[in-house]
């Protein structure tokens, strides 16, 4: 269980980290490029409303106020070319004065590009282009070279992207390191009360057992009454509640490896199917089984006898009369499925995951008639979690399934 919880630790930090991080990564490479681009349209738009031409601001002009600022070494820094088309589209003429990369014909397969494109503003290649037409149907195409632009952003991401690595893989070995640390206050206290249920349940054996001698010298005084009988059940049932706490209690420690050996699955699975085919038939109810052979498992083998003897208690409980109960134990692949099933009419489907939480009772009444404290399905539970597997419940058409997932490790 610590180690789950310590897995479940780094797991939710590291989601949460690498949530955050893509989150801004993603937000630098965007506003990143949104603000490339913005500049490269402005650059383009000023083109056009200075004739094809930068020209530098006057000596009281604000530079803020532009997105592409101006200086003497623009038009030198800056690689453009110029295209007038007529009404049909075709090539009036082509500036290529600020540019070396074209020639006409290159320009031609790349205005060809462009009016294909259909769109006003865009990207062929590494060249921004600005479509502007005119009220007689002409048009005037500006290209402006982006390349040094476009690779300063591009460089920019992949610096983002090895941030974002370098900060996972830190934030990771330091949890790998510190997440100990971090639970080893639920660990102490989750100790601390293991350690009080089983040091009160010592406690509490010697008055029970004092109280049991009790009632059995009043018994043999005064003889039996209803009163006595009434105190002798709910002795018996408080000194059963107190095992199950141990139980539940010891189960939820961690296997120690010496405590683990191989053993059979499918025979323990059997002996259960035989010791509860009486009781079942004797409530009216008919418990079959279909059980693989072979299965083995390295575990503790008194705890599997108790998962299956929790599991076939609660169905032939809670089976609907003349319900049919199924058992079905295989392997799929690495794993070994447990499956239990019973017909059981009015089960809450919004209170199936609270079937395994402790002195949970989805019916009290119907608990109380049939001896139950809430506490198997939680013994169950800690049990499969032990052995590092998994266990559900599923609901429908009047059925409910308990289904465990155990690995089968070597």
């Amino acid at each position: 269980m610590i180690r789950s919880l310590r897995r479940k630790f780094i797991l939710i930090a590291m989601t949460s980290l690498v949530g955050t991080m893509v989150v801004l990564c993603t937000a630098i490479g965007i506003g990143n490029h949104y603000i490339t681009t913005n500049r490269m349209d402005h650059a383009i738009s000023l083109l056009y409303q200075n004739g094809g031409a930068f020209r530098t601001p006057g000596p009281h002009s604000d530079p803020s106020n532009f997105d592409f600022q101006i200086t003497p070494e623009t038009p030198f820094e800056t690689r453009y070319f110029i295209v007038e088309l007529t009404a049909q589209k075709e090539i009036k003429s082509v500036s290529l004065d600020h540019i070396a990369a074209f020639d006409r014909h290159t320009v031609v397969d790349t205005i060809s590009q462009i009016i294909d494109t259909g769109a006003e503003r865009g990207y062929i290649d590494h060249y921004r282009f600005g479509v502007f037409p005119d009220k007689d149907g002409r048009s005037t195409i500006i290209v402006l070279d982006c390349f040094l632009q476009l690779q300063s952003a591009n460089n920019l991401l992949r610096i983002t992207g090895a941030i974002f690595l370098n900060c996972v893989l830190t934030v990771f070995v330091l949890l790998l390191f510190l997440s100990k640390r971090a639970i080893q206050p639920f660990v102490e206290n989750l100790e601390r009360q293991r350690q009080f249920i089983t040091d009160a349940s010592h406690e509490l054996k010697t008055p029970l057992a004092i109280l049991s001698a009790d009632m059995g010298l009043l018994e043999d005084t005064y003889g039996t009454d209803k009163w006595l009988e009434s105190a002798k059940s709910q002795i018996i049932r408080l000194d059963k509640l107190i095992k199950n706490l141990v139980e539940l209690a010891r189960t939820e420690e961690t296997i120690k490896e010496d405590a683990m050996a191989w053993f059979s699955v499918s025979e323990i699975a059997q002996a259960n199917v035989d010791a509860f085919q009486m009781l079942a038939e004797a409530d009216g109810k008919v418990l079959t089984a279909e059980i693989a052979g072979g299965i083995s498992l390295k575990g503790v083998q008194d705890n599997f006898f108790r998962l299956f003897s929790i599991l076939l208690d609660n169905a032939v409980k809670y089976c609907d009369p003349a319900g049919t109960i199924r058992l079905c134990v295989l392997m799929r692949g690495r794993n070994i499925y447990i499956s239990i099933s019973n017909p059981c009419i009015g089960v809450d489907t919004a209170q199936l995951s609270r079937y395994f939480d402790r002195f949970y009772r989805a019916d009290s009444s119907r608990a109380r008639s049939t001896g139950g404290y809430g506490i198997g399905l939680s013994t169950a539970k800690a049990i499969v979690a032990r052995h590092k597997g998994r266990i559900s419940n599923h609901y429908a058409d009047g059925i409910i399934t308990f289904t465990a997932v155990i690995p089968q490790v070597n």
